[in-house]
């Protein structure tokens, strides 16, 4: 794993921009790739597959924010528990509440369907939007691990 030190934030969240701008990944496998890679966990390539249902709101059905979605799965990538009854789940659930919350407080609600109402998918207002709120998640997800990273050395 990278030494939190050295995380580039903004360039975490061009490149999950970038990755859905290009259409190379949806939101949630956006941020789950850029953490995957710029955190140096070790996930195979394949760890995006885990992500590859939440866009559009899980599946397309317009539910939760793929984006946030994807930022909860990558935080369980680094925070997540590995064995049966484990405490260090309540660690990572605070942690995804915490992203949950920032996403919430700044945009209301988290439901795909209410943020794209009245948008044709794929038009640039909905690609501009979601672009932007892929940027922000990852963005915040990396602000989280990057502190609680910090917080673990001393």
């Amino acid at each position: 794993m990278t030494n939190p030190d050295t995380i580039d934030i903004s360039h975490i969240r061009k490149t999950a921009e970038d990755y859905y701008r290009n259409l190379d990944y949806y939101c949630s496998e956006a941020i789950v790739k850029v953490i995957n890679d710029e955190f140096h966990l070790g996930y195979p390539e394949d760890v995006i597959k885990i992500a590859s249902g939440f866009p559009i709101g899980m599946g397309g059905s317009g539910c939760t924010c793929g984006a946030v979605a994807g930022g909860v799965m990558a935080i369980g990538m680094v925070f997540g528990r590995k064995s049966a009854k484990d405490e260090k789940v309540k660690r990572c659930m605070a942690l995804a509440a915490e992203l949950h919350n920032r996403f919430l407080a700044n945009h209301k609600v988290l439901c795909c369907r209410v943020h794209t109402k009245d948008m044709v998918l794929g038009s640039a207002e909905h690609m501009n939007q979601c672009i932007a709120f892929t940027g922000e998640v990852a963005e915040e997800t990396a602000k989280i691990l990057v502190r609680e990273l910090r917080a673990d050395r001393k």
